[in-house]
């Protein structure tokens, strides 16, 4: 992984490569804050598959746990976006299901 100084000096393919190498990261992320909220839907007892998590919810626990940049964690949740790595609805985001 990249940190915030070296990906603004590299030219631009080395700077989407960099964000790139966040996404398994990001996703480990994701995953975790999605398994909460589906576990405090179905505490609740409401259907569990409107579990959901906000972009700038993911990009705030991205920064405090990788210690990056908003800018950068937002510009990791976007490109997750760009790439359909991620189910994107408004301004939710959620694990793409795995198909079978």
């Amino acid at each position: 992984m990249i940190s915030n100084k070296v990906i603004k000096k590299m030219p631009e393919h080395k700077q989407v490569q960099g964000i790139q190498s966040w996404f398994e990261p990001a996703l480990r992320v994701l995953n975790e804050i999605h398994e909460q909220k589906k576990l405090s839907l179905r505490k609740k007892g409401y259907d569990e598959n409107n579990a959901a998590v906000t972009k700038i919810e993911l990009s705030q626990l991205i920064t405090r746990r990788f210690r990056i940049t908003i800018y950068l964690a937002d510009q990791i949740v976007s490109s997750l976006v760009k790439s359909n790595a991620v189910e994107s609805f408004g301004g939710y985001v959620k694990p793409k299901a795995l198909e079978v």
